[in-house]
């Protein structure tokens, strides 16, 4: 999403490039060069753009490359989903009200999102339910 300011001088709003290449190269079946990225984004951007967009995003560790011809390819450290709830977790981690963020969270959620945060909830309960740790690293039976 563009602010004001951004749709005014025709700019795109910070990390909406960063955002628009990962997605890219995260629907790819495999590493992609600059000019592969560079085809599958939106707009009219120059390729040296791209280059810096994954120069910056291989610096901050977020994804792999490797020689491909005169260049490199690139792929995503993370898949999509790994990736998000890493972003998700760091929120919470430096917001002031965890309690606030999550509650708010939870009453934005479609009826069907809320359906299946409760079924992976009770997912993951049953699987802490099934055995516990003997204090050695082992999981025993539960009762």
């Amino acid at each position: 999403m563009r602010d004001r300011e951004s749709e005014a001088s025709g700019r795109r709003a910070r990390g909406e490039l960063e955002s628009g290449v990962l997605a890219a190269l995260w629907a790819a079946d495999g590493a992609l060069t600059a000019r592969q990225v560079l085809d599958r984004l939106p707009g009219d951007l120059a390729y040296t753009t791209v280059l810096t967009i994954l120069s910056r995003l291989y610096d901050k560790g977020m994804l792999v490359r490797h020689r491909a011809g005169r260049g490199y390819a690139y792929a995503p450290v993370r898949d999509e989903a790994s990736h998000t709830a890493e972003q998700m977790h760091a929120l919470l981690e430096h917001g002031s009200d965890r309690e606030a963020v999550l509650s708010r969270f939870v009453s934005e959620l479609s009826r069907e999102d809320e359906e299946l945060l409760h079924r992976l909830l009770a997912e993951g309960d049953a699987g802490h339910d099934t055995g516990h740790d003997d204090g050695n690293g082992s999981a025993t039976e539960g009762p």
